[in-house]
Formats: structure tokens, C-alpha cells, sequence
């Protein structure tokens, strides 16, 4: 046939659309792995629990993997032959297979840790060990009768949001820089300095980052999670302490 032959397209785009789907189906499973990973930290579990969600993290990012890999030749193939107008359909299912096949035998573990899900898992994992062995120190302090008020005070300076100067209720962490923010307001920023044509620098006094995107800001679960704790811990010392109150005026009066 002149010209070459004429394919459709359309199947092709609706497995690709299914596949799609799934990676999103692999997504979720990601988020959930951790969730519960640093629910496992946050309940003080045996650290091979918290080890055995890594590694469903890097069975999820392996799975992720393939699929790009399969839409990827699948992409390719299709490019291909719109490209190359053959007058014969082609084999379809052997060229994808073709292209995958050679996709994936450049495999590696590295590309496993590369996955931007995994990165944010390990990112989250440290945080949160980080933020409830801080706060594990300043019970001991407080057992053994050190004044915990300047350890309280300094752990709760990392919840404060450089813009607003109030505690944070949805913390989203900065990827280039590391510093965090209330989500609200530096989308805010962001989005006002976007209609004024100029770029966002960093909110944080002293950081020298000076491109602010919003691409680059992430969920801060586990500084979510240690700023509910600490309220927690501290609406339990009130009401501990209003009812000793309660209770002397009682024997006393």
C-alpha cells in the first residue's frame, strides 16, 4: 500500500491508559507501605518490622519499574512504526517484547533505590527516628529531673513555620534545601511571586536556596506526626495537672 499501511492506535492507547492505572494501584501501595512503616516507629516496634516495609518498598519500586519499562517499549514501538509508515503490519507483540526485553537488562539494584517513592520513604524513616528519639531523650530528662522546659522549647522550634511563625498543621518539606513549611503558605508565595514573573527564595533566615517550586515540596508526614504527639503529651500534662489541682483543693478545702 502507498504510503505504507494503515494502523490504528486506538487499542494500543487504551492498554496503555489500563496500564496507567496500575502504576497508580502501585503508587497508593507505596504510600500505605509508609504509613505503616512509621507507625512502626512511632509505636517504638522491633526495627525488623520496620526493615521488612523497606523491603515491600523495593518489591513496589521493582514492580514500578517493569511497568515503565513495558509502557516505555510499548511508546517506543508505536513512535517507531508512525515513524517508519512499513507497508506490512508488523509484529506488534515481538517488537514491544523486543524493546522491553533489552529495557530491562540494564537493570540494577541502584535504579531500585533511584525511585522517588523509595527516596521519600528513607527521607521520612530518618526524620521520624530523628524527631521520636529527640523526643524519647527529653522523657528520660524528665524522669530524671532535668529541666525539661528548654528541651521542650527547642524541639518545638522545628515546628514553627518560617512565614507564619505558628505551628505547623500540614508541613511540607523543601527536596532541594531540606527546610520545611505550613503548606498553605508558602503555595501562596509561590503562587503570588508566579504572577509576578519572579522567583521565590527560600522563607528559612540564612538559606541561600532562591528557586522555591512547588514540584519540590513534599508531605512532611513525620513531622506531622511528632507535632501531634507533642500536643498530645502536652493536653495529657494539663490534664494531669488540673486534676492534681483539682484534687488538693479538694483535700484542702
Amino acid at each position: 500500500m502507498p504510503g505504507g499501511a494503515r494502523i490504528s492506535f486506538n487499542c494500543v492507547d487504551s492498554c496503555l491508559s489500563s496500564l496507567k492505572n496500575c502504576q497508580s494501584y502501585i503508587n497508593t501501595g507505596m504510600d500505605i507501605a509508609t504509613h505503616v512503616a512509621l507507625d512502626l516507629v512511632e509505636s517504638f516496634n522491633d526495627v525488623e518490622d520496620v526493615n521488612s516495609m523497606e523491603n515491600v518498598m523495593l518489591e513496589y519500586a521493582a514492580m514500578d519499574r517493569e511497568l515503565n519499562h513495558y509502557m516505555r517499549a510499548i511508546e517506543e514501538t508505536v513512535n517507531q512504526i508512525k515513524r517508519e509508515k512499513p507497508e506490512n503490519i508488523p509484529d506488534l507483540k515481538y517488537l514491544v517484547k523486543e524493546k522491553f526485553t533489552a529495557l530491562e537488562s540494564k537493570n540494577s539494584d541502584s535504579d531500585l533505590q533511584r525511585n522517588e517513592k523509595y527516596i521519600y520513604f528513607k527521607d521520612q524513616l530518618k526524620e521520624m527516628r530523628k524527631q521520636f528519639c529527640r523526643q524519647s531523650d527529653n522523657d528520660n530528662e524528665a524522669i530524671e529531673q532535668i529541666d525539661e522546659d528548654i528541651a521542650v522549647t527547642q524541639s518545638q522550634m522545628n515546628f514553627i513555620c518560617p512565614i507564619t511563625q505558628m505551628e505547623m498543621k500540614r508541613p511540607v518539606r523543601n527536596k532541594i534545601c531540606g527546610h520545611t513549611y505550613e503548606e498553605d503558605a508558602i503555595l501562596k508565595i509561590i503562587q503570588t511571586r508566579k504572577q509576578q514573573k519572579k522567583k521565590v527564595r527560600c522563607p528559612k533566615i540564612g538559606c541561600s536556596h532562591a528557586d522555591v517550586k512547588g514540584s519540590d515540596l513534599v508531605p512532611d508526614e513525620a513531622l506531622k506526626r511528632a507535632i501531634d504527639s507533642q500536643n498530645k503529651q502536652s493536653w495529657s500534662t494539663l490534664e494531669k495537672s488540673a486534676g492534681y489541682a483539682a484534687a488538693t483543693n479538694e483535700i484542702c478545702y
